[in-house]
């Protein structure tokens, strides 16, 4: 049998013979991943569109490196609806296919009118009064660059400019905005436009609404092993922020359908492995 590191290989596209040439593989890739990241993150090992073109090695500063191919492939694709691009998993640059982004969606808090969701999110709590500017500013004026956005919401100013970047981290995560764009604009004459994700994917509301969220939880489950082969419930708490009781359950509804092999204990204070039955002993 394979062992998770030759399985992993295959997955990763680290071998030679398997990188991504060109655009059209990377789209295909995500696609046959279902979600991957965009540059490696570290402490998270998961396919990576930089490790399957440039190989398993770190991300570096110079500009001229041939990996960074990526970073234009990745650019030209904004707003094209080919996938979806945000900072999700671990709030970190994501890549998931259209297939499966109404999965993602569904799991989200956006239950109905997006002009009322982010409404009732901020009444509960759910979302930090930055991240509600911001939204509303998009809402009411169309999509919007990174520069005019923090002027419009009145978070221009330095002591604003963290509290801005995490806004835009979490409303991303949440699927609420998406880069849709990049503007010439600011001391780099590079900013990312920001849309609505209900309004750059109309149908995707209605389309999530029709998905169980024990179904969703499950067809992400099995993306997630089909691209590890193996994993620890510490190491998908980590990937999808889900709670911890919620992964213990799917786990195990996964193992029961036979899907995964593994061993479950509700008392264990270890790490419980679970794996692809093709990778056991």
């Amino acid at each position: 049998m394979k062992s998770v590191n030759n399985y992993r290989a295959e997955t990763f596209r680290l071998n030679d013979e398997a990188r991504i040439r060109n655009p059209e593989q990377a789209l295909d890739y995500v696609n046959q991943r279902g979600f991957i990241f965009f540059w490696p993150v570290k402490g998270a090992p998961f396919p990576s569109l930089w490790t399957a073109v440039a190989g398993d090695r770190p991300v570096p500063s110079v500009h001229d490196d041939p990996g960074h191919v990526t970073w234009s492939w990745k650019d030209s694709a904004l707003g094209k609806h080919i996938w979806y691009y945000a900072k999700v998993l671990r709030y970190k640059a994501t890549f998931i296919s259209l297939d499966v982004l109404p999965l993602f969606y569904a799991l989200s808090e956006n239950f109905g009118s997006p002009d009322e969701d982010y409404l009732i999110a901020y009444q509960e709590g759910h979302l930090t009064f930055a991240e509600k500017l911001i939204y509303e500013v998009i809402l009411n004026n169309g999509p919007m660059h990174t520069i005019e956005l923090r002027q419009a919401a009145r978070l221009a100013g330095k002591a604003s400019e963290s509290g801005f970047n995490r806004a835009l981290e979490k409303l991303q995560a949440e699927f609420r905005i998406l880069p849709v764009g990049v503007a010439e604009a600011g001391t780099w004459k590079y900013a990312f436009i920001y849309d609505l994700t209900s309004r750059h994917y109309p149908y995707l509301p209605d389309k999530a609404r029709l998905i169980g969220e024990w179904e969703a939880r499950r067809k992400l489950m099995e993306y997630y092993f089909l691209s590890m082969g193996a994993s620890d419930k510490r190491e998908v708490q980590k990937l999808f922020r889900w709670n911890p009781e919620i992964i213990i359950k799917v786990l195990e509804m996964l193992r029961q359908a036979g899907f995964l092999a593994g061993d479950f204990d509700r008392y264990e204070q270890q790490k419980n492995y679970y794996y692809l039955p093709c990778l056991g002993d």
